[in-house]
C-alpha cells in the first residue's frame, strides 16, 4: 500500500491560518461513506443530520503551553523543546530542536532560570529524555515561560490561547488540540443534548502520533508512537447500552475514533479500561466501535488521512477533498469540518 496513494496538491492559501470569530460557522461537508454523496452545509446545523438518541463521543483532553524556548547554560545556544508526555515525576519526554546541540548532561534554563532541563537521554528521531528543576508548581512556571504548541503550518500569532482548546478540555495532558473538537460551542452542546443526543467524554491525550510523518514507503510498515488513553466506567455503561440498542456512535475526531476502536478490538466491548494505544487505522481495517465520524480535512500522506479512509474508502475520501479545495474550504487545525455519516 503505496503512501503515494494518499496525496493531494493542496494550495497554501486554504491552510486555515486563525479561527474563526464563532466556532460553528465553520462549513460542513458531510459524506455519505456508502454512496460518497456530498452535500454542504454550516457546523451549527451538525444538529440536522443527528436524531434522538444517537451518541457524540468527545475528546475532553485539554493542551498544555508545551512549546518552551530556553537556551545551554555552557554555550547559551538558543535550545526550543515541545514537551510530549510526563513520563514520571519531572521526568518528561519532549522533541528537542536542534537535536545535534544536546548531550546527556546538558542543562538548558528557561526564563532566567525559573526551570531548568537536564538532558537524562537521547532518543530518535529528535526524542529527548529530560528532567525538571524548578521550585514551585510546575505547571504554573510553565504557563509563564510556555506557549500553545500550534502546528508547524500555522505562522499567524494566536491572540487567545483558548481558541486552540475545545470548549469542554477537562483533562490536563495534550500537545496538541483534538481539532474536530473546536467546532463546538456550549450552546451548540446544549442544543443537542435538548435534542436526546447523548454525549460522551473519553480521553487521549495527544502526543508524538500526531507530529511524525509517515517516511515508509508502505505504509503498513509504519509504526505509531502510543499515546495515554482512558475510559470511564460510566461511559463504557452508555455505549455498550447504545450498541446494544443499535443506535448510532459517532466519534468527534480521530482521536476519540482510536480510543473506542482500541478498547473494542481488546475486549469486544466498552470495558472501563486506561493505558497506551498505538493502533494504526488505514484502508483494510474494519470499524466495529463507530458508524461515523467528525473530522477536519487532514494533511497530505498523514495517518489520519488514512484513518479516514478506511472509514468512507480513499476515492470517496480523495474526491471529497478535491471537492473541498475547488470550494475553498479551509484545511488543517484551523479549518472547516467534515461529516462522514
Amino acid at each position: 500500500m503505496n503512501i503515494e496513494e494518499y496525496n493531494y496538491e493542496l494550495p497554501k492559501e486554504l491552510i486555515a491560518q486563525t479561527p474563526l470569530l464563532n466556532r460553528s460557522d465553520s462549513k460542513l461537508l458531510v459524506l455519505d461513506k456508502e454512496t460518497g454523496d456530498i452535500e454542504e452545509n454550516i457546523f451549527k446545523n451538525i444538529k440536522s443530520y443527528l436524531k434522538k438518541g444517537d451518541c457524540l463521543v468527545l475528546n475532553d483532553t485539554k493542551v498544555y503551553p508545551a512549546r518552551i524556548i530556553g537556551e545551554k547554560e555552557d554555550t547559551k545556544a538558543v535550545i526550543e523543546l515541545l514537551l510530549l508526555e510526563n513520563k514520571e515525576n519531572n521526568i518528561w519526554e519532549a522533541l528537542s530542536k536542534p537535536f545535534k546541540r544536546l548531550h546527556e548532561g546538558t542543562i538548558i534554563s528557561f526564563g532566567d532560570g525559573l526551570l531548568k532541563a537536564k538532558v537524562l537521554e537521547k532518543k530518535e528521531e529528535g526524542l529527548v529524555l529530560i528532567e525538571f528543576i524548578y521550585d514551585g508548581i510546575f505547571m504554573e512556571i510553565l504557563e509563564k515561560l510556555g506557549t500553545m504548541p500550534l502546528p508547524p503550518y500555522i505562522h499567524a500569532k494566536l491572540s487567545d490561547n483558548s481558541r486552540y482548546q475545545t470548549v469542554y478540555a477537562k483533562e490536563l495532558g495534550s500537545a496538541a488540540a483534538p481539532t474536530a473538537g473546536l467546532h463546538f460551542t456550549l450552546e451548540l452542546l446544549d442544543e443537542l443534548k435538548n435534542m436526546g443526543i447523548e454525549i460522551i467524554y473519553v480521553t487521549l491525550h495527544v502526543g508524538l502520533g500526531t507530529f511524525r510523518p509517515v517516511e515508509e514507503t508502505d505504509i503498513t510498515k509504519h509504526k505509531m508512537h502510543s499515546e495515554y488513553y482512558i475510559l470511564k466506567e460510566e461511559e463504557a455503561i452508555k455505549l455498550n447500552k447504545a450498541k446494544k440498542e443499535g443506535r448510532k456512535i459517532y466519534a468527534v475526531g480521530t482521536t476519540s475514533t482510536r480510543v473506542l476502536e482500541t478498547v473494542i478490538k481488546k475486549y469486544g466491548e466498552f470495558k472501563p479500561c486506561q493505558g497506551y494505544t498505538d493502533i494504526f487505522i488505514y484502508p483494510g481495517y474494519k470499524y466495529e466501535a463507530i458508524d461515523g465520524l467528525i473530522t477536519n480535512f487532514h494533511l497530505p500522506k498523514s495517518t489520519l488521512l488514512m484513518l479516514v479512509s478506511a472509514l468512507a474508502g480513499k476515492d470517496h475520501i480523495l474526491n471529497a477533498y478535491n471537492y473541498a479545495i475547488k470550494h475553498n474550504y479551509r484545511f488543517f487545525s484551523f479549518g472547516d469540518a467534515m461529516f462522514i455519516k
